[in-house]
């Protein structure tokens, strides 16, 4: 990850690569560890959880 970069890029980029390894994983679990990982304000962690809420679990 870049120097530098926003704490919520960073957790975007590290839960899309979580989901790329496997794409059943619980989604909030994921949320919640990046909140933790990365220092998120409860805005950032709505906004994921809304992100994740777009690009739906395959089947």
């Amino acid at each position: 990850m870049a120097q530098g970069e926003a704490p919520l890029v960073q957790a975007v980029r590290w839960i899309d690569d979580r989901l790329r390894d496997d794409p059943h994983v619980n989604r909030l679990q994921l949320v919640e560890e990046a909140s933790q990982q990365f220092d998120l304000t409860p805005l950032d962690e709505e906004f994921l959880i809304r992100h994740l809420a777009a690009h739906p679990k395959p089947e």
